[in-house]
């Protein structure tokens, strides 16, 4: 018989169904003890003090220092941060419609806050990981981000950092308008590249104030702020114009465009005018002078009025006295001719083996770095602009010691305002001032003992000895002329300058005296250290462009020396005025008649003499005196000319001395007056910078310049007997009766030379 199945064991029943609806209500609700506990905390300042309404209401940005040229253009700032605040009227109004489309749809209607964009990014980004769906950051609780940074609270970083933004928030539009949130705004976001606010991101990227940005420059510059770095417009076009073009989408759905111009401008090729860094390196140099001279000013302001002034976050406005368009002509006049000088010197150092020379007077001292001599890709200068290149370390010492330097300082004489300065080759790479440098004068210092001399009492027709002679007591000094000229016999003064002869500049120095010589030195504002040694006379002595420039401005200024000016006025952010330069006074040099016969010789000279290239090289046509100057062994090489209008010097070297050309090609003429002649023409070429910068020089009512006489002339015997007997010549009153015919007999007569 068949077992029966066993009975199976009745199930157990289930208990009472999960509440799951009880659940969530109960988590929602210790969700919100928690939230509103912790946001009780941040408000009470457990995580740190929040700015209080009064300190909102009070913030006040770092703004930089703006330098601006003699037309207003910005050439320079300085800056803890590029920072340059507007006022709301600076803001155009679809500049604040991309913000609000792109930022804060709703900015004009919540108070700090927006609960819908948090809703939005809960369900749209969090929960959906669309990260198209944006934040829920209000442009208000950005400007607290902006401001105070977010500090690091391990797990509880992003819902604390979150909630001090929304309180500061929400104080903030308690305290300003929304016109006033804009404007902080604007003033506060950051565009990468150390740039700071809508302004100077605007002139940075399109080279104009944000008041003129056009639709399409203010989508590009509001599309940087979601990412400034992945949206900037010059490292990132292609991105930076995609976004831009959502930024227009933005505004046509906000009502702000319609599709017909949103089409048109999408449409349009991102276009920039990028003057960032880059841009102001032309001015670099002139603008780290005016850096300097401006800390001075307000040094001495403080001293006065007790208020001080930060020149790096207060937002000064320093007004120059530069005009851009001479700057350009300097500074391309210099490196193109040097770009194609360079590789003269370079082949003339090679010949001479010059670096195998240099590397071995190195090789004990080097150091670690000379041993082991790494190759590294470096960014370098060379008259061709910078580039990227692999060197050794070596190699890097070597390109920049045989490198030919420029510099070159043009200032009106009449009222000592400097108009170019040009300090070196990139002031980046090469930040030591060149204008500022001492060197070999060379012969640019003979105007100098000419002009001593006119004081003295000798005249353009004046003759001086052109025979060879050695100093005894100068230890057997024995000058000679730089051409080799072994004529001898006389030349009259102005020919002696017009050709630059050292021979009969050297009896000129001996025949003017030091006391004369010193004293009109120190007029000239020149350095007397070496005017007691002969060879002085020639050149043998170190002065700067900046001393040289404005004792050639005393020679085409009827002898009045003006001190170079940088800086007309200080004023601050808002336009008041902090300091006020005053018309310079000058100071008498030497006599108006001593600069009238100065200036005919140094006309002669570049009419026919060492300076003629300026006109037929370079076809100048206008009134110029001038002096070329070339170092021993070429070391430096000079030219200054000048009219009533302008002064214009240059000289051109490399940082050693012990690098230079071993030909003609190292001289003045060949080195630094190509420099000159090439910006005057600049000059000549704008009819607009020529009737500014050329004039006629004048001439003193009473007095008539006389340069009718023989350039040479041989003395006769008994002259030269007399000589021997009574030594040379001595100074006496000046004649303007016809000196051909002047000879031992005059002299025997005391009458005048």
């Amino acid at each position: 018989m068949a077992k029966r199945p066993a009975k199976r064991a009745p199930r157990k029943k289930s208990g009472k169904p999960i509440p799951w609806l009880k659940v969530v209500l109960i988590a929602f609700a210790a969700g919100l003890i928690a939230f509103f506990t912790l946001m009780q905390t941040v408000r009470m300042g457990v995580f740190g003090e929040l700015p209080s309404e009064e300190e909102l209401g009070n913030i006040r940005h770092e703004e930089a220092t703006l330098v601006l040229a003699a037309d207003g253009t910005i050439i320079g700032k300085l800056f803890a941060e590029d920072r340059t605040n507007v006022h709301y009227e600076d803001l155009p109004p679809h500049l604040i419609n991309a913000l609000v489309s792109t930022e804060d749809a709703r900015f004009f209607s919540h108070q700090g806050v927006d609960g819908r964009s948090y809703v939005r990014v809960f369900f749209r980004t969090l929960l959906g990981r669309d990260r198209s769906g944006g934040g829920g950051s209000t442009i208000s609780q950005q400007i607290i981000k902006n401001l105070y940074g977010r500090d690091d609270h391990g797990l509880l970083t992003i819902p604390v950092n979150k909630m001090k933004e929304a309180l500061v928030a929400q104080r903030l539009e308690r305290v300003l308008s929304k016109n006033d949130v804009l404007v902080l705004y604007f003033n506060s976001v950051p565009f990468g590249e150390n740039t700071y606010g809508i302004e100077s991101a605007a002139q940075r990227f399109f080279g104009r104030p944000a008041k003129r940005l056009a639709i399409q420059e203010a989508a590009v510059l509001v599309g940087m702020l979601k990412a400034n770095t992945t949206y900037n417009p010059r490292l990132h076009p292609k991105a930076s114009k995609g976004r831009r073009d959502q930024v227009l989408e933005l505004m046509h759905e906000r009502g702000h465009l319609t599709r017909a111009e949103t089409d048109s401008l999408r449409a349009l090729p991102l276009q920039l005018r990028y003057t960032g860094g880059d841009a102001m390196d032309l001015y670099g140099y002139f603008t780290h002078q005016v850096d300097q001279e401006a800390q001075r000013i307000l040094k001495d302001l403080a001293k006065k009025s007790g208020t001080t002034y930060d020149l790096r976050k207060d937002g000064l406005r320093i007004h120059t006295t530069l005009d851009t368009e001479l700057q350009h002509a300097a500074h391309d006049a210099v490196h193109e001719h040097l770009a194609t000088m360079q590789p003269k010197l370079d082949r003339e150092l090679r010949a001479a083996g010059a670096r195998k020379a240099w590397e071995k007077r190195n090789a004990k001292r080097g150091g670690k770095r000379w041993k082991s001599d790494e190759q590294l890709v470096r960014e370098v200068y060379d008259h061709e602009g910078r580039r990227l290149d692999t060197l050794t370390y070596r190699d890097s010492l070597w390109h920049y010691r045989r490198l030919l330097n420029g510099a070159v300082l043009m200032m009106e004489p009449s009222s000592g305002a400097v108009r170019a300065w040009v300090g070196g080759n990139d002031h980046r790479f090469l930040p030591y001032d060149l204008v500022q440098a001492r060197r070999q004068v060379a012969s640019t210092i003979k105007p100098v003992v000419y002009a001593a001399a006119l004081e003295r009492g000798l005249h353009p027709c004046t003759y001086l000895d052109n025979e060879q002679k050695s100093y005894a007591e100068f230890d057997g000094w024995t000058p000679d002329n730089f051409d080799k000229d072994s004529v001898g016999g006389e030349v009259a003064m102005w020919h002696a300058l017009a050709r630059s002869m050292n021979r009969p500049t050297v009896d000129l120095y001996f025949r003017t005296g030091v006391d004369t010589l010193q004293q009109v030195m120190k007029g000239l504002g020149l350095p007397t250290k070496d005017v007691d040694k002969p060879a002085m006379a020639l050149g043998a002595t170190e002065v700067s462009l900046r001393e040289l420039v404005p004792a050639y401005g005393a020679f085409a200024m009827g002898g009045k020396r003006v001190a170079p000016q940088l800086i007309t006025r200080i004023t601050d952010a808002a336009g008041k005025v902090l300091y006020k330069a005053k018309a310079p006074k000058g100071v008498q040099a030497i006599s108006a008649n001593s600069a009238a016969d100065l200036i005919a010789m140094l006309r002669r000279a570049v009419d026919q003499g060492t300076g003629a290239a300026l006109r037929s090289r370079f076809g100048l046509t206008g009134p110029y005196a001038g002096k070329t100057g070339t170092s021993q062994d070429y070391s430096d090489a000079w030219f200054v000319a000048c009219t009533p209008g302008l002064v214009v010097g240059a000289w051109v070297g490399a940082f050693s001395p012990e690098v230079h050309f071993n030909s003609a090609l190292g001289t003045g003429g060949s080195l630094a007056l190509p420099i000159v002649g090439r910006t005057l023409r600049t000059v000549e070429a704008s009819s607009a910078l020529r009737k500014k910068y050329v004039r006629e020089f004048t001439v003193p009512e009473e007095h008539t310049i006389d340069l009718d006489c023989e350039a040479r002339r041989q003395p006769g015997a008994l002259e030269r007997l007399i000589e021997e007997a009574f030594g040379p010549r001595r100074p006496r009153e000046r004649d303007t009766t016809n000196t051909e015919r002047r000879n031992i007999f005059d002299r025997l007569f005391k009458k005048k030379e």
